[in-house]
């Protein structure tokens, strides 16, 4: 679609060299689940003989290590307990349904970018550079600011192909609020044809209509600590997340009333699963950081990749549970 809208559009010129189209079209590493690359980006590396650098190998060995580090030592992980609560939330109390929503949060994470991850390291062994399709989104300070970090290809595909034609802010606040609603509420139909997903995009669309002012404030931007405004977006993301793993709205709906409604029970804590997430988040808190630089020397990335290895061949079990975003 984004080839013929933008041949139409005049912004790129034809493909003349079929093969090279349908390597476009049928490029393997991101053919699943993405990231949903623009034609403007691939067809030109497609159309010259790739030339692979030592580098190239290097980086795309340690992507396609970290992304498989996500989906096999995280994401599976955090799926044992994340099923087994979702599957008869009626069974679990509040503190159980809350651990699984959070847990949930991360594993959705986990398992998408390990797979884009993947997917841009064995391109990038193969000469081909795909574009950055997570970066860090759990850490943003707004809704607006989240979509920009989350699923980037598909957030910016909406943004170009929906919101913009439909007239993007260009036409009076209420068309801009009627656009960024309806770019929301379709994004959400994107995922399934059920009203789960529907309505997960109707909670986020909500969500940044709502703020869309507030984030712009001197207030907000100045006033509020960075922090703060990093844990009201994850909390909102979080319980959006509940529509969108609930197996129906009955379920969702149920969920929501128990965790604010049910006991205390103890919900057999996952230690684990809490510690592999923390450890996550303090490594991308870091990453954003003046401490960055700890992370940047040879030794020390070579050390993480050997450490997420040794994990796998030790701790992490096979598994064979399909990744998330193969049914989209």
């Amino acid at each position: 679609m984004t080839y013929t809208i933008e041949y139409y559009r005049g912004n790129i010129e034809r493909e003349k060299n079929f093969l090279t189209y349908a390597a476009f079209v049928s490029f393997f590493p991101r053919l699943v689940a993405g990231p949903i690359e623009r034609a403007k980006n691939l067809l030109p590396q497609l159309r010259r003989t790739p030339e692979v650098a030592p580098r190239d190998i290097a980086d795309g060995l340690s992507l396609f290590v970290v992304g498989l580090f996500k989906k096999i030592a995280l994401a599976d992980y955090l799926a044992l307990y994340v099923d087994k609560v979702y599957g008869a939330p009626e069974q679990y109390q509040s503190p159980a349904l809350i651990l699984a929503t959070f847990l949930f949060c991360w594993q959705v994470y986990f398992d998408f970018s390990g797979y884009t991850d993947m997917a841009r390291g064995i391109a990038r062994m193969m000469g081909v550079r795909l574009m950055l399709n997570f970066n860090n989104p759990y850490l943003a300070t707004g809704l607006g600011e989240f979509w920009q970090r989350w699923h980037i290809s598909l957030s910016s595909w909406f943004k170009d192909y929906v919101y913009i034609p439909l007239g993007g802010n260009r036409k009076g606040r209420f068309n801009t609020y009627r656009n960024m609603f309806l770019t929301m509420v379709i994004s959400g139909l994107w995922h399934g044809a059920a009203w789960t997903f529907v309505l997960w995009g109707v909670v986020h669309a909500l969500g940044r209509c709502v703020t869309r002012e507030l984030e712009t404030t001197s207030f907000y931007q100045q006033k509020v600590p960075r922090i703060v405004k990093q844990l009201l977006v994850f909390g909102f993301v979080t319980f959006a997340w509940i529509f969108f793993r609930a197996e129906s709205i009955t379920d969702a709906w149920l969920i929501i009333a128990r965790i604010f409604s049910s006991g205390a029970a103890d919900p057999y804590c996952p230690l684990l699963a809490l510690a592999l997430t923390f450890a996550v988040w303090l490594y991308q808190f870091v990453c954003e950081s003046r401490l960055r630089r700890l992370l940047e020397p040879r030794p020390v990335r070579i050390a993480i990749i050997i450490l997420m290895i040794l994990y796998m061949a030790i701790f992490a079990a096979s598994s064979e549970k399909p990744f998330i975003y193969q049914q989209f």
